[in-house]
């Protein structure tokens, strides 16, 4: 048994389970694709359900990966001890009713005793309790010593989760000696000490749990197997610890050079070191495969573990953004498995950077206000921060909850978590969007015709063709034989020159003709089975099954459509060229008249980028670039350089879409022949659609003559508005409007000022007096907010121990202001308080600070009633 490095233990179990005919597959990503019951990837099965499912969709019967994982169950506890971490990668090898349990357990000891020579000795199994076929295997067949099996009950060895596929499974501890066990009597596999570490888990998936509870036998029962790659690590370097191993050690040294201290000099620092090497490996991975920083969903988890571990940085001392240069190292310890960290290195520096600058932004803008939740919580006796103190710290200043948690355990309070969990679901209540009533019919994917085959497309290499109709499906009445008349559906024929919705691309229309009689085709969709759906609005002739019918595709429309498909594909590589290697295709959608793109890139655009991106798109237009498709093997294609769709899963041979040597990308969609075709191309706008995520919105061809129209029109009408003859003096002129209506504006400011002042010098004939408190309230109708606090101002610099409260009804808007001068609020005012009292009173609310708060109301009636009120609040509070 010798030491081994990470990459080269995942290596070893990649290439010794290919020997066995399993089909190497690379990591999917950690976003679940087709899987709302998760938010991430959390185990090398998740992918792969669905081939457990329906083993005939899976590419092999045999497969082994090395797949990524996120496990955020136990966040509160990364650092605090050296077991717990978000990030982990699993081995497996898997058969989807292929080989079973004979093969698993043989193969296993063998990679464990041959491979990686691990002594017979160290290593235990456990079985179910009732599984005797597994042990008398392991015994008999496999050869393992009978003292070394352990039986063990339903709760360690038996997987299942809830009704459904599920079956026992079979368990490899390695013990690490006697200097890691608790010294008991009955110290063995299962005890809860460090001793024996389970390593590789075998699950025999072999029965079919039903809503009764019967476990009934699975015809071709599966193997699903999972072993974490850095425990193995653990074992191969007899290291303590995850922690430990090479690859995470490389990271941690990295971060301990940055703050300059060492590994397991200081227990406290220890635990932020901890924390910062897991978030940063998960941060690095999460980041590769399309996440990015939100405030919900896996886009919270991410911006969670950034912020915390750029939190312990700050306890390290570490006063600098640091954890994108400490990416860099994630990078090239892993990047041999995952050569995408590589190519999207700019990209992944570039998110984390940004959120750690935010991050900072985060700690200025809401410190002062949690320090302030803090310093009223301690006044007022009070043992914890409100949930809603919480929430309002999530949802206004970005602070994580479990960052709010730990600075304020460091001043002896605790956080109402459940009140801070019912803001955030009140939240979501509120702004969930309303469902759409009425009927939702749409011709699912559930309908099934009978001796139907799947659609053949012949739509790239026609527009028009003969077909036979095999199915059809009427609106509010399912599958039927016939459609008549006036009656709207779908219509399923045996082949179609007909482009279905998909990859971005919208579907085509067109007619669908019978005895000289034509129905409108407004849109075609494709269901999981392969039957494309025509959806045809008005029936002006009945059409049954059977019938031989003429498909038309509306060749304009269809044009109109590759113009924008294959400016998209130009588009992205111009994209890539202006702005960098990282940017990669995160959405698109082809219509006729416009083109939108999504592209991961961590900032706007310049104008001269999209002014770049635009030219660049323009010239290969101009250039008159043939436009070419080929169906290659898989591996020709990614020789040739094509570019494949993140996150998709391809088949052996694809579709390869060219435009000269310039884009070549995988592609289903249709296209030009000839770049020239598009005509022109514009971009019409540029913005932000998430963190990390940005959209571009174009036109082309017809497109942009319309744009160019609408742009005249417009012209013309801001000439005639300003009254000028010359077009070209259209910017001069807005100038010249612009610095008179400044003006104005400056004018009417001061207008307002003098009348504030003068309204204040008569309102301060009102002053009342409470004890020291110099106290005026007054109803100022038509005064805006800035308005009244300019008059609040004046009355405070003038009057001592003063306090101004004013209301007033402006343009149907309620508003209420206060102002305390500091030896008032010395004496116990506090302005905030009065606020949210008497908005109270006048159906609003609000609240500020003690020198100074604002807030609205909804019935203007009682603003009168509401100032009434303020002598006895003041009263209340100077007491």
């Amino acid at each position: 048994m010798k030491s081994m490095g990470v990459n080269e233990i995942r290596e070893k179990f990649l290439s010794f389970f290919e020997s066995k005919g399993c089909l190497r597959l690379g990591s999917f990503p950690l976003i679940p694709k087709n899987d709302a019951s998760l938010l991430l990837i959390n185990s090398g099965m998740a992918p792969m359900k669905p081939w457990f499912q329906n083993p005939e969709t899976a590419p092999k019967r045999r497969v082994t990966t090395c797949q990524k994982c996120i496990r955020t169950g136990d966040i509160e506890n990364v650092g605090k001890t050296a077991r717990h971490g978000t990030f982990f990668e699993m081995l497996g090898n898997f058969s989807f009713g292929d080989y079973f349990k004979k093969e698993a357990t043989a193969w296993a000891w063998e990679f464990f005793t041959k491979v990686m020579e691990i002594p017979q000795e160290r290593l235990w199994i456990s079985v179910y309790e009732e599984d005797d076929e597994a042990r008398d295997i392991w015994v008999n067949e496999v050869g393992v010593d009978p003292t070394h099996i352990v039986k063990l009950g339903k709760e360690d060895n038996f997987w299942e989760h809830g009704t459904g596929p599920c079956g026992p499974c079979s368990e490899i501890y390695f013990d690490r000696g006697e200097e890691y066990g608790c010294g008991e009597p009955g110290c063995g596999v299962g005890c809860e000490c460090d001793r024996f570490m389970e390593v590789w888990n075998l699950v025999f998936t072999q029965f079919d749990k039903d809503e009764d509870g019967n476990y009934n036998r699975l015809p071709n029962p599966n193997i699903d197997t999972g072993m974490g790659l850095e425990r193995l690590a653990v074992v191969m370097q007899g290291v303590d610890n995850l922690f430990e191993i090479d690859t995470v050690q490389d990271v941690m040294k990295h971060i301990c050079r940055i703050a300059n201290i060492e590994y397991k000099k200081d227990d406290k620092k220890d635990v932020s070191l901890r924390v910062i090497t897991d978030h940063i490996r998960s941060t690095v991975m999460m980041v590769s495969d399309g996440v990015n920083p939100t405030n919900e969903g896996r886009g919270y988890v991410l911006r969670r573990l950034l912020r915390r571990a750029a939190r312990h940085g700050k306890l390290l001392g570490i006063n600098k953004q640091f954890l994108f240069e400490v990416a860099d190292t994630v990078i090239e310890c892993s990047k041999g498995a995952y050569p995408e960290l590589d190519e999207k290195r700019d990209y992944i520096r570039n998110i984390i950077k940004k959120e750690e600058e935010r991050f900072d932004a985060t700690i200025d803008n809401g410190l002062n206000v949690l320090n302030g939740y803090i310093e009223a919580a301690q006044k007022e006796g009070r043992k914890e921060l409100t949930g809603k103190e919480a929430f309002k710290l999530h949802d206004t200043y970005g602070f994580p909850v479990d960052l709010t948690i730990e600075m304020a355990e460091e001043k002896g309070l605790e956080v109402d978590v459940d009140g801070f969990n019912k803001a955030m679901q009140e939240q979501k209540d509120t702004a969930r969007d309303a469902r759409t009533e009425g009927s939702s019919w749409d011709g699912n994917e559930t309908f099934e015709f009978e001796n139907a085959e799947p659609t053949v497309f012949v739509g790239y290499d026609t527009l028009e063709t003969d077909a036979k109709v095999v199915g059809i499906v009427v609106e509010d009445e399912g599958v039927c034989d016939t459609i008549i008349e006036n009656q709207k559906g779908f219509i399923v024929t045996d082949k179609t020159p007909f482009y279905a919705e998909m990859g971005g691309q919208v579907g085509d229309i067109g007619t669908i003709t019978i005895n000289g009689k034509a129905a409108n085709v407004v849109n075609t969709t494709k269901t999981e089975d392969g039957y494309y759906l025509h959806e045809t609005e008005v029936q002006l002739t009945p059409i049954k099954v059977g019938d031989t019918v003429t498909m038309s595709v509306d060749k304009v429309h269809r044009t109109d459509v590759c113009r924008n498909h294959t400016a998209t594909h130009i588009l992205d590589k111009a994209l890539r060229d202006v702005l960098g290697s990282h940017v990669a295709q995160a959405g698109s959608l082809v219509e006729s008249d416009r083109l939108r793109f999504d592209f991961s890139h961590f900032e706007a655009m310049t104008t001269e980028q999209i002014k770049q991106a635009e030219d660049i798109v323009n010239e290969k237009i101009l250039e008159s670039i043939d436009v070419t498709v080929q169906e290659l093997p898989i591996e020709e294609a990614k020789k040739l350089g094509a570019i494949a769709l993140f996150g998709e899963k391809y088949g052996d041979v694809v579709r390869v879409v060219s435009v000269g040597d310039y884009s070549v990308e995988f592609c289903g969609g249709t296209h030009l022949t000839n770049t020239a075709q598009c005509g022109l191309f514009k971009i019409i706008s540029e913005s932000g659609v998430a963190a990390g995520v940005r959209r571009i919105e174009a036109v082309t061809g017809k497109g942009v003559l319309e744009y160019i129209n609408n742009s005249d029109r417009l012209i013309e009408k801001t000439a005639a508005a300003l009254k000028i003859n010359q077009i070209n003096e259209i910017d001069h002129k807005a100038e010249s409007v612009m610095a008179q209506c400044r003006e104005l504006e400056k004018a009417v400011d001061s207008f307002k000022e003098k009348m504030a002042a003068a309204k204040a010098n008569n309102i301060m004939t009102g002053i009342k007096h409470i004890g020291e408190i110099s106290l005026i309230t007054a109803q100022v109708d038509g005064m805006g907010a800035d308005e009244m606090k300019s008059m609040a101002d004046k009355i405070k610099a003038e009057v001592p121990n003063s306090v101004a409260v004013m209301g007033a009804e402006t343009d149907g808007k309620i508003t209420f202001v206060a102002m305390a001068s500091k030896e008032a609020v010395k004496l116990g005012v506090h302005c905030g308080k009065i606020i949210k009292d008497i908005t109270a009173v006048a159906g609003g609310r609000g609240g500020g600070k003690p020198d100074m708060a604002q807030g609205g109301g909804s019935d203007a009636s009682k603003i009168d009633d509401a100032l009434a009120k303020v002598d006895e609040i003041v009263a209340e509070q100077i007491k």
